[in-house]
């Protein structure tokens, strides 16, 4: 699934405010269209194929994730270099201000200020009444059932042995220095005033692509519609589908997706020097 902004389809992971991508805000709380929790292991980051047929059981094509200035200063995720200036012009002050100082970058505070689906505000009541109203209020959000959800989260939130399944996940997974340094948030209260405001991001079920690919056998030779080889064409990388069902299984992540180009362009490579003798 991806994000979406006018006519441009960007990012990846399974659902999508209008252009960001924010499925790696891990420590976020995500409510289905009805603000219930989502529940594990489906958490943002988790389990997407799972998450995302939970999501469409529900019988809405949006979701939200409710999470703090904080955390969208450290995690929200923007699809495509342009969005991450710091990094792609190797702006080392910026890089200190934003990753390191705690401050929203840029590219993501122009969408806190103009995003069609994201609502900021001081308080929980306020905000939960903002969601209703970009979603004409259906369904309707009750203001007090979300605040259960969050304050029962918000229990384990800064206890090191708190049973809440999601904090203990991102606590197990917080071992490598470089995403402590710069790319996640310290675990802390969603309804602590020094975190926020809050912020609720209204997610979106799009499909952006299939990972299929040119039907191809084991030499990397594309095959006809009656199964046979198409003389002097190979296919490699995703265009042979190596990503979704492929290798890697209906699975695959991302990620992985390297060592298919190589696989098949190892292949296709030694099949047409083959052919060609």
């Amino acid at each position: 699934m991806a994000l979406r902004g006018g006519d441009r389809e960007l990012g990846s992971g399974l659902a999508a405010a209008r252009h960001p991508d924010p499925a790696r805000a891990i420590l976020s709380l995500w409510l289905d269209a009805a603000g219930r929790r989502l529940p594990g292991p489906l958490y943002p980051g988790f389990d997407t194929l799972g998450t995302l047929g939970h999501l469409r059981r529900t019988g809405y094509d949006h979701s939200w994730f409710i999470l703090t200035r904080k955390i969208i200063a450290r995690e929200f995720a923007l699809s495509g270099s342009e969005q991450n200036p710091d990094l792609t012009n190797k702006d080392r002050r910026a890089m200190v201000t934003s990753r390191f100082g705690g401050a929203v970058p840029g590219p993501v505070q122009a969408f806190l200020d103009h995003g069609e689906d994201f609502v900021t505000a001081a308080a929980l009541p306020e905000l939960v009444s903002r969601m209703n109203e970009i979603t004409g209020g259906e369904p309707q959000l009750d203001a007090s059932a979300i605040e259960e959800e969050i304050t029962a989260r918000d229990r384990d939130a800064t206890r090191p042995f708190g049973k809440d399944g999601q904090l203990v996940a991102i606590r197990g997974a917080r071992r490598y220095l470089g995403d402590r340094l710069i790319r996640v948030s310290r675990p802390h209260r969603l309804l602590d005033p020094a975190a926020g405001p809050l912020i609720a991001v209204r997610l979106h079920v799009l499909t952006r692509k299939t990972l299929g690919g040119l039907h191809t056998d084991l030499s990397s030779r594309v095959l006809s519609v009656t199964g046979d080889p198409v003389p002097g064409l190979y296919a490699a990388g995703e265009a042979a589908g190596f990503g979704g069902g492929g290798m890697h299984g209906y699975r695959s992540l991302e990620g992985t997706f390297l060592g298919g180009c190589l696989f098949s362009g190892r292949a296709a490579g030694r099949a047409a020097a083959a052919a060609a003798g």
